[in-house]
């Protein structure tokens, strides 16, 4: 049976811990089989769409990059039906043309972290291989670009995103050396967003907001926490309204490859599921257990 709404999830990062325009209906907590998510799922309708916001630290930032339960947080927002998943993000800039302040769609990822294990839903005897070259929905990122509004001199279209574990900020051999590779900007939890949403079959998009030039440009300041959290203020502005716009306009219905991720992916047969996978994994696979 199709949902009533369509439904939206929005996960907030740093500074994004609200979204206005919203008719907010109640806050909701969602046990998942891997864990507490960051906080209390917020539920409300706009324009006849269903919105769901989590902030992804915690409503009173509590939580690092390294600490956060990514996975409880993906399931949860697939467990309350959201099929587009948009998140926001503070990162660095590699490039002059990506300044602080402004927005970046990226649309590529470069992996710098050590734990594998809470980027995938996968394991203890169950074994899938998304596809990943593409690892954002074209079509929900595209949408966005589409409503960028007035700010849209500040929003660029595409960048690869450089995903370091933190909770410091690079040395400034790291930024020169990351620079040289090419990589757009840099943050500390798109990626592994990014692939638990392609796990749950979620078209996923994330806007990227630049609070600083990491640490390679010598003629400024290497990055703070107190330069970050300035430009944020006033970036984050913009974020709210991009995601705003394609809130009231939205008009994708699912016809990407995203909703279909795992049907060439598994390779074990779930049909020999025991009972304890089974309830663990059943919101990710319930259509390809019943085949």
């Amino acid at each position: 049976m199709a949902p009533e709404h369509r439904i939206v999830g929005i996960i907030g990062g740093t500074g994004f811990y609200d979204l206005p325009g919203i008719e907010w209906e109640k806050e909701q907590e969602v046990e998942t089989p891997f864990g507490q998510p960051s906080d209390q799922f917020r539920i409300g309708y706009t324009n006849g769409l269903k919105v769901v916001f989590l902030p992804r630290h915690g409503h009173n930032h509590s939580k690092m990059p390294s600490e956060i339960n990514y996975r409880a947080n993906i399931y949860g927002m697939k467990s309350l039906g959201v099929e587009w998943l948009i998140t926001t993000s503070a990162v660095g800039s590699f490039r002059e043309k990506l300044p602080p302040k402004d927005l970046v769609l990226v649309d590529q990822f470069f992996d710098r972290t050590k734990n594998g294990e809470r980027q995938t839903f996968f394991g203890n005897g169950l074994i899938a291989h998304i596809g990943f070259a593409n690892p954002v929905c074209s079509e929900l990122s595209e949408f966005l670009y589409e409503n960028r509004g007035e700010s849209g001199d500040r929003i660029h279209k595409g960048g690869t995103y450089l995903n370091i574990e933190g909770p410091a900020f690079s040395t400034r051999a790291e930024s020169v050396l990351y620079k040289s590779w090419g990589m757009d900007v840099i943050g500390m939890t798109g990626l592994i967003e990014a692939k638990l949403a392609r796990e749950a079959e979620l078209c996923f998009s994330t806007i990227a907001i630049v609070t600083d030039f990491d640490s390679w440009h010598t003629e400024l300041e290497a990055v703070s926490t107190t330069a970050v959290l300035d430009n944020f203020q006033q970036a984050v502005g913009d974020a709210r309204e991009l995601v705003s716009n394609a809130l009231q306009n939205f008009s994708l219905t699912r016809q990407c490859d995203c909703q279909h991720a795992l049907k060439d992916a598994l390779l074990t047969d779930v049909s020999h599921l025991d009972q304890e996978a089974r309830m663990r994994m059943g919101i990710l696979l319930e259509k390809y257990i019943s085949e």
